[in-house]
């Protein structure tokens, strides 16, 4: 790192003693001192941007002292100043999926710096960066022991030519290190060993120093470890690339609402129960682009996991992050999971000497606040669609009645018969039960909670009904070391929930194939089957293309509803099976009570476990030692790769940076509703071969069982672009009553979204993208705004846009608007076969602007508006001008 000092904050630096070492750091205390501001009452998450703020003060180039003064006055404006500020994170995390298209982008900027005379070593991570590789694991295999090992091999079959890849950017970039596959979720790997809380390096002059570890991840649950005081959010892998090449992220000084925890959990409720509320909760309240920071007495009682918990399902209730401050908790935490003891120390001293620390007498200035009061909590589950429709498990059974009537549109009692099998299907009946994600399966409390259930269950003879793909996908290494030693991985792989793999899984889309002969029936019946997953993320399209309704809930409720086997059991009041005495068991016969969970927490969940299963966390099992690279500056792009591919960003790229100009003549490519996610944008699943996808790989002898997935393809462009706005379960409203990629062509007939986008763009049209509210919500996933790119989709007009994905669409040069006046696609009758233009952005258009869309109509009419462009800050013009981020830092590497 380089510490850059200026004048006004030299005077700030201060030297702590903490565990045997002496350490500088930036203090805010003198910071006060020095006549910059009040600092005091700041939420400690804002503490930890004002600290980066005063460590890297240059006189006014990116940070100003102006800067930090803004900081005193967010407090005595009432929480609010936005600001523009240039904030440097510690490090970046990655996944796979994001991964590998942001190293295909580094290896390509190698070659595009070469071609613009410049240096390819410039193109290196100046900070830090980890990638796990955790998105790749599909459940194949599933309810037997040999499930592991053969997802495993299936896994590195499929994904050689990717692994192949990463492994030489290993080794061809300084600061890139990769954790192999089989290791763990890159959430809790980075929570259960990344994290420190608090990082040290050294300055420019040798000096070591400690400031708050801060991250940026190209996951939209990066918001996990919030849980352990390490302010981090998800980014596109656009922005990332552009953080670890050394550019600060751009960004406004942020409202911080406050969330209040009172009184503590219940006998049984779980963590998953509380973070639904907490969701349903702050959705309602409006917390986009804002933090989040959790306080009050109910902290006392909440345990680390269930803080990270809260934390990771940040960006499904909208916010940047949700914060937990510096207390005794995390300290214990950081013990327990193997953390150096003086790194122990210096985080409690730097956290009580520097303001950080959660004490009875914290009190921060909020922009806002809301309370909620955890003895309240009750089990619940949400679904069938949205992460924040919440339900209570009373009210289940009854919802998704509704549900089949209001929203689905389907009669709920047909069956049809399974061939060869001795029961039917029927809407409602849960095909998919899966203990997955980051969001739980680092919580030792829901794991065992949900190996008693299953323990308790296997007692009484209950088991999954036949129709249930069941699977288990930890977390980390860890979870399997406490589940075993607690004897309850027996108990799961009895009913089923054997383990498939360490991974996102089911979460994310690699749920695997259904057994065919129940895909075959549900697709005869246009039946509704239901997944239930302990996930964070439940939109349409994105589990499973045989599933329509989705399911979020905790591990234990996982296992409950594998054994009913059905929504349309009330778990509350009817039985989940009959024993094997003909008694009915029901969910109160087989749940755990809290101290039975806390008793083998206590006993099971180890320091040991920890250190030993990250001893050894970069090397990887033999099938990783044995994949082979050549070292190489630059890659070697293999023509024939289906799976890497050079992108075309830099191609012909000039030194000097275009201008903006206005948007004239343009057809609107698709014309979208209410909250479209970046999963319909970009989906990450599986895909058929009459997909234009599929039609590209079948075109180069790739056999559809090796398709893979969207997400693994996501180093070759030419499949995910074509795989844009293809989502099973995305409605163009040009087109009525049809679901998937289509829109209208140039001749005003019915094709795929990708083939019109290829005729309007030989035709020289620009394309523009119509969306509702919350547009771009969910993953963090720069394809979304890469596809829309190369589609030649040049603005997206919606009502209102999720944080992640309209920074995405700046950094690759798509211009996001928004509607103003209350007007929206419906107020303006847009039905599709509109030409629009938009002016005011030639010569000098500022941030925020508003400017007018004209409108001409089929009949001829013409009518204009005015929008707003939501190109939020003076930097992001400069993004626009160069092309995207990416361009704009290849461009000054290149003349640096």
């Amino acid at each position: 790192m380089t510490v850059i000092t200026g004048t006004d904050t030299a005077k700030t630096r201060r030297t702590l003693t903490a565990g045997g070492a002496s350490v500088d750091y930036y203090s805010i205390p003198a910071a006060e001192a020095a006549g910059l501001g009040s600092f005091a009452r700041l939420p400690a998450a804002l503490k930890v941007v004002l600290e980066n703020m005063l460590r890297f003060e240059d006189g006014g180039r990116t940070v100003s002292v102006d800067d930090i003064k803004a900081f005193a006055e967010w407090g005595a404006q009432g929480g609010k100043n936005p600001r523009e500020i240039a904030y440097r994170p510690a490090r970046v995390l990655m996944q796979d999926f994001t991964g590998v298209p942001a190293v295909v982008d580094l290896a390509a900027m190698r070659d595009g710096i070469k071609a613009l005379g410049g240096d390819p070593q410039k193109i290196n991570p100046l900070n830090p960066v980890d990638l796990v590789i955790d998105h790749s694991v599909m459940i194949d295999e599933f309810g037997n022991p040999r499930a592991f090992q053969k997802n495993v091999d299936l896994e590195y079959e499929r994904n050689m030519e990717r692994y192949v890849f990463l492994k030489w950017g290993q080794e061809a970039f300084q600061n890139f290190r990769v954790v192999p596959p089989g290791t763990g979720i890159c959430h809790q790997v980075n929570l259960e060993y990344l994290a420190q809380t608090v990082w040290t390096d050294k300055d420019q002059n040798g000096k070591e120093v400690a400031y708050p570890d801060t991250l940026v991840g190209t996951d939209s649950h990066t918001t996990m470890v919030n849980g352990l005081a390490v302010l981090g959010w998800g980014v596109g892998g656009i922005e990332a690339e552009a953080a670890m090449l050394g550019q600060p992220v751009s960004m406004l000084i942020p409202e911080v609402v406050g969330f209040k925890l009172t009184g503590q959990m219940v006998e049984g409720t779980t963590a998953t129960d509380l973070v639904l509320k907490v969701v349903q909760m702050l959705r309602k309240h409006g917390v986009v682009g804002k933090f989040v920071e959790f306080y009050g007495e109910g902290l006392d009682h909440l345990p680390l996991a269930d803080r990270a918990t809260i934390a990771n399902m940040a960006p499904e209730y909208g916010a940047t992050c949700g914060f937990f401050p510096i207390d005794g908790e995390t300290l214990r935490y950081l013990r327990q999971t193997g953390r150096d003891e003086a790194r122990i120390a210096l985080v409690e001293a730097y956290a009580r000497e520097n303001g950080f620390w959660r004490g009875a007498d914290y009190a921060p200035i909020y922009t806002s606040t809301l309370e909620l009061d955890m003895s309240t909590i009750v089990p619940a589950i949400s679904g069938p669609k949205r992460p924040q429709d919440y339900l209570a498990l009373t009210d289940a059974k009854a919802s998704f009645a509704k549900e089949m009537e209001a929203s689905f549109k389907r009669p709920m009692g047909q069956e049809v018969v399974v061939k060869g099998e001795d029961y039917t299907m029927s809407s409602g009946k849960v095909v998919i039960a899966s203990i997955t994600s980051c969001t739980n399966t680092s919580n030792p409390y829901v794991l065992i909670g949900a190996g008693l259930v299953a323990r308790k269950a296997r007692a009484l003879g209950l088991n999954r009904k036949p129709w249930v793909k069941t699977s288990l996908a930890p977390g980390s290494q860890v979870v399997s070391e406490y589940l075993e030693a607690a004897g309850l991985q027996e108990d799961l792989d009895a009913v089923g929930f054997n383990l498939v793999g360490y991974g996102c899984t089911t979460c994310i889309g690699n749920s695997g194939p259904l057994q065919p002969e129940i895909s075959a029936a549900i697709a005869e019946g246009d039946l509704v089957a239901t997944a239930v997953l302990s996930g964070n993320r439940n939109f349409e399209g994105r589990i499973s293309p045989d599933v329509r309704a989705n399911y979020l809930a905790s591990p234990p409720l996982v296992v409950a509803y594998a054994l009913a086997g059905d929504m349309n059991i009330d778990l509350t009041t009817e039985p989940l099976g009959t024993g094997r005495n003909g008694q009915p068991v029901y969910l109160k016969d087989i749940w755990p009570t809290n101290k039975e969970i806390a008793d083998l927490v206590n006993a099971t969940v180890t320091r040991a476990a920890f250190l030993k299963k990250y001893a050894d966390v970069f090397k990887g099992d033999a099938k990783w030692q044995g994949v082979k690279v050549t070292e190489s500056e630059t890659y070697d792009w293999p023509a024939t790769s289906t799976y890497i591919q050079n992108p075309p960003y830099f191609r012909g790229m000039g030194k000097e940076k275009g201008t903006i100009s206005d948007i004239q003549g343009a057809r609107i490519l698709a014309l979208l509703g209410d909250m479209i996610t970046t999963d319909h944008i970009s989906p990450a699943g599986s895909f058929k071969a009459t997909t234009p996808a599929g039609q590209y790989l079948t075109e180069r002898q790739v056999a559809q069982k090796d398709f893979n997935s969207y997400g693994s393809r996501r180093g070759n462009h030419e499949v995910m672009m074509r795989g844009t706005f293809a989502n099973i379960r995305i409605r163009n409203e040009m087109l009525e009553g049809v679901e998937g990629g289509y829109t209208l062509g140039p001749d005003g007939a019915q094709t795929s979204i990708y083939d019109a986008s290829m005729a309007y763009q030989a035709e020289g049209v620009p394309l523009i993208v119509i969306g509702g509210i919350e547009y771009g919500a969910g993953s963090s996933r720069d394809w979304a705004a890469k596809g829309t790119n190369l589609l030649g989709v040049k603005a997206v007009i919606a009502e209102s846009f999720e944080r992640i994905h309209r920074s995405n669409l700046v950094g690759m040069g798509v211009i996001p608007f928004e509607f103003t006046n209350g007007e929206t696609r419906k107020t303006l009758g847009l039905k599709g076969d509109e030409t629009l233009s938009i002016g005011g952005l030639a010569g000098g258009l500022k941030p925020l602007s508003l400017v007018p869309l004209t409108i001409r109509y089929a009949d001829g009419k013409e009518r204009t508006v005015p929008i707003k462009c939501r190109i939020d800050t003076e930097v992001e013009i400069e993004y626009v001008e160069h092309g995207g981020v990416l361009h704009y830092v290849l461009r000054n590497l290149a003349q640096g």
